[in-house]
């Protein structure tokens, strides 16, 4: 990029991550239709787009992967990705005005294949920030509905749609999916005490390896494809969905640490490789501090994170939180937050 470009303005956009996903696997394609209960969380997946004059540079788009150390540019790309081609089919579905060049600079503090929906909160940042580009502006459910093309069309993989809503939409939320991918949103309103109790008692406890789609993965796909929309095996996961919106609502955290567990159960009984044994031990160590409710987040298997549920006394939840630490070094306590916003798109006035 030239230094004489000018830089004309910079964009921001923040979108949470989440946890809790109880009713997770029915919001997919081979579900048909779902119920999934979500919650979203600070740490943020942050996007920062530097946007200047075109002037006939070689190179029109710089992506810069924080995390990842990795900074490299671009032609508009043509459906071929390379480094990371989440980031380059979004720019590609977006799109780049002619006249501008951008620099994108992405970061997340959340580590990538914790379960929690990373790349769905990146990927909707980015096409927040993209869309300040040009004239118009997409809702929050036609940003969500956008990130979950992506990655089913233009990159093909698996994927369901709720990650995507709740980075969008942010707080707590009950999906229904009435026909895949389509979906009615009722975000959760709580009093504040529900609130800070419940962000108050939640841990996320990241096994310290990444989540990845294994064969186990696949092999229950092809099982519940065959199987149909009516597969038993998905049934208690959507039940699970509305037992904790109904808990919340009622303000019982007993009944929503029971629904978490039932989740898991109905995780494990898909195939019993998706609870893996970093998870097992970690619930071992939670239900032997009084743990109202766990759940391995996403899909489950050998990596990703486990949502634990405490009860009311916090030096109990501390406890808890050194001595999973202790059992393995690998295994990190990942500090949360509510995030009652998602997708949240800003500017800052260039210097």
């Amino acid at each position: 990029m030239s230094s004489e470009a000018r830089l004309l303005r910079i964009i921001n956009a923040a979108a949470p991550i989440r946890i809790c996903d109880n009713g997770g696997w029915t919001d997919t394609w081979f579900a048909g239709y779902g119920k999934v209960f979500n919650i979203a969380v600070y740490p943020y997946a942050e996007v920062q787009l530097r946007v200047r004059e075109h002037r006939g540079e070689a190179a029109r788009i710089t992506i810069h992967a924080e995390n990842y150390g990795q900074r490299y540019s671009i032609e508009p790309p043509r459906g071929i990705y390379d480094k990371h081609p989440l980031l380059e089919a979004a720019i590609e579905y977006m799109g780049v005005p002619d006249n501008l060049a951008i620099e994108v600079s992405i970061y997340s503090e959340a580590p990538g294949g914790a379960s929690t929906g990373t790349s769905a909160a990146v990927s909707v940042a980015l096409i927040g920030a993209l869309d300040r580009l040009t004239p118009g502006r997409l809702t929050a459910h036609e940003i969500a509905l956008a990130a979950q093309k992506i990655e089913t069309e233009l990159l093909r993989q698996q994927c369901g749609i709720q990650d995507q809503i709740a980075s969008a939409y942010g707080g707590i939320n009950y999906i229904e999916m009435f026909r895949y991918p389509h979906a009615a949103v009722s975000p959760i309103r709580l009093p504040d005490s529900i609130w800070w109790e419940l962000e108050a008692r939640l841990s996320l406890i990241y096994v310290g390896e990444a989540h990845s789609s294994s064969e186990v993965h696949q092999m229950v796909i092809r099982n519940l494809e065959n199987a149909g929309p009516e597969a038993p095996q998905l049934k208690p996961l959507r039940l699970t969905a509305e037992k904790s919106r109904d808990a919340l609502y009622a303000g019982d955290f007993v009944a929503l640490g029971r629904a978490m567990i039932e989740n898991t159960e109905a995780q494990e009984n898909l195939h019993p490789a998706l609870i893996g044994p970093h998870h097992r031990r970690i619930i071992e160590i939670a239900r032997a501090h009084g743990a109202l409710g766990w759940k391995v987040n996403g899909a489950g298997g050998t990596g990703g994170s486990v949502t634990i549920l405490s009860g009311p006394d916090r030096s109990a939840k501390r406890a808890m939180i050194r001595d999973i630490e202790a059992a393995d070094p690998r295994y990190r306590h990942i500090p949360i937050f509510l995030s009652r916003f998602g997708l949240r798109v800003w500017e800052t006035e260039p210097c």
